[in-house]
């Protein structure tokens, strides 16, 4: 089971921080707060004249240090500044308690975990889904890695800066962080909320109101490669194999790895419908594709193509890495678009060609919902145009000369 990274300080070295604390003391000292930031292993605390603790015999006030529990990082000295000129003002008053910052006498909660217990369970739970297989579980490490992992650290490292805050507050907080126009927002959504149902977290809001603006929409006004660039670039690949990824990705809309997870068996036997099938190892499982154009079948001698000895064991890669070696082959050899524009390219081609939705959406391994939220623009058009063409072909009447 992969591990998450252990979070780290925010600044980079001792040095630094401690730096950083003799800056702040320095202000405090300015404003004549009389408290004084110490730094003790990995936690800030404040030093100053304060009144007895209750449960000492003193009665005149005297340097004593607070325990704030506050983490030793940049976050931690912006949190514990504030906190200094709070408990200034409460000492000019009269009116600081050490029963707000000393621990209770309590008994612990005997449901409480800390986060990185949680995170575990969760990656667990994740992991161990009855039945699956060693293709299954690579896709599953594959989402984990990409989608959960990533805003689960996030929230982690949320934790340790703001320790103050409750799981659920600090859930929302590290959503608020993410750009609200970005994908990343939908998907961090998406990923704790997973982990805020699996642990029945109290939420203080709806994750759905911070689902953000992002918009598939986007993909429409991604400048896609025409059909002449297609093949120009085609030709200008030096190596043949990844001349036949190529080939495969432009001529059936193919996302990245799945080109190295397809039987291409009717290819190699002449049949003429040249079909392929993504097979189950695949993210979106078993699926049939066809050609668009048919054409390019022979114009790219996709029956004889060879793919590049690239590692394809499961067990011991990923397919997000599978499909980023044909990024970087894209970059390596020139091509102006990226490997996710031939196959909407193609997806905008089978538009072209009248191919029913819910048969282009089930080719290309998505739901009819995404198909359709992707290419409302070019599906619209297409629509509008068979509009027209039927109204027009039924005309009884002539424009004037």
């Amino acid at each position: 089971m992969q591990s998450l990274p252990e979070s780290a300080p925010d600044m980079g070295s001792t040095d630094s921080l401690d730096a950083a604390i003799a800056k702040l003391n320095e202000r405090l000292k300015a404003a004549r707060l009389g408290l004084v930031v110490e730094r003790r292993g990995d936690r800030l605390a404040l030093r100053g004249t304060l009144p007895p603790r209750p449960d000492r015999s003193r009665t005149k006030p005297y340097q004593q240090r607070i325990p704030l529990g506050i983490p030793a990082t940049k976050a931690g000295l912006k949190q514990i500044e504030q906190d200094a000129k709070v408990i200034a003002a409460r000492l000019i008053e009269r009116t600081f308690d050490w029963a707000d910052y000393l621990p209770t006498e309590a008994p612990a909660d005997p449901d409480y975990q800390p986060i990185e217990a949680l995170i575990a369970q969760f990656q667990e739970h994740w992991f161990q889904r009855p039945g699956e297989d060693i293709a299954a579980q690579a896709a599953l490490k594959s989402t984990w890695t990409k989608a959960y992992a990533p805003y689960l650290n996030k929230l982690l490292a949320q934790m340790n800066d703001h320790p103050r805050q409750s799981l659920g507050q600090a859930i929302v907080a590290t959503l608020e962080a993410l750009p609200r126009q970005a994908r990343s927002r939908q998907v961090g959504c998406t990923a704790l909320k997973a982990f805020a149902d699996f642990h029945k977290i109290s939420l203080p809001v709806d994750l759905e109101t911070l689902w953000g603006t992002y918009s598939s929409s986007k993909t429409q006004r991604r400048h896609l490669p025409t059909d002449e660039d297609i093949l120009t670039w085609h030709d200008l690949i030096p190596n043949p194999a990844w001349r036949t990824v190529y080939g495969l990705m432009a001529a059936y809309g193919l996302r990245n790895h799945e080109v190295f997870f397809c039987d291409r068996s009717l290819l190699s036997t002449n049949d003429p419908e040249a079909r392929i099938t993504v097979l189950e190892t695949t993210k979106t499982g078993l699926h049939d594709v066809w050609p668009f154009y048919p054409e390019w079948v022979e114009r790219f001698e996709l029956r004889q193509g060879e793919l590049p000895p690239i590692n394809t064991d499961l067990t011991t890669t990923t397919l997000q890495r599978v499909g980023q070696q044909v990024a970087l082959q894209f970059k390596r050899y020139g091509v102006p678009f990226s490997p996710y524009d031939l196959r909407h390219a193609w997806a905008v081609r089978t538009i072209h060609f009248g191919l029913p939705d819910t048969v282009a959406a089930r080719m290309m391994g998505h739901s009819v919902a995404i198909h359709t939220r992707t290419y409302h623009r070019w599906i619209t058009l297409r629509d509008q145009r068979q509009a027209v063409q039927t109204a027009l072909g039924g005309r009884t009447w002539s424009a004037p000369e």
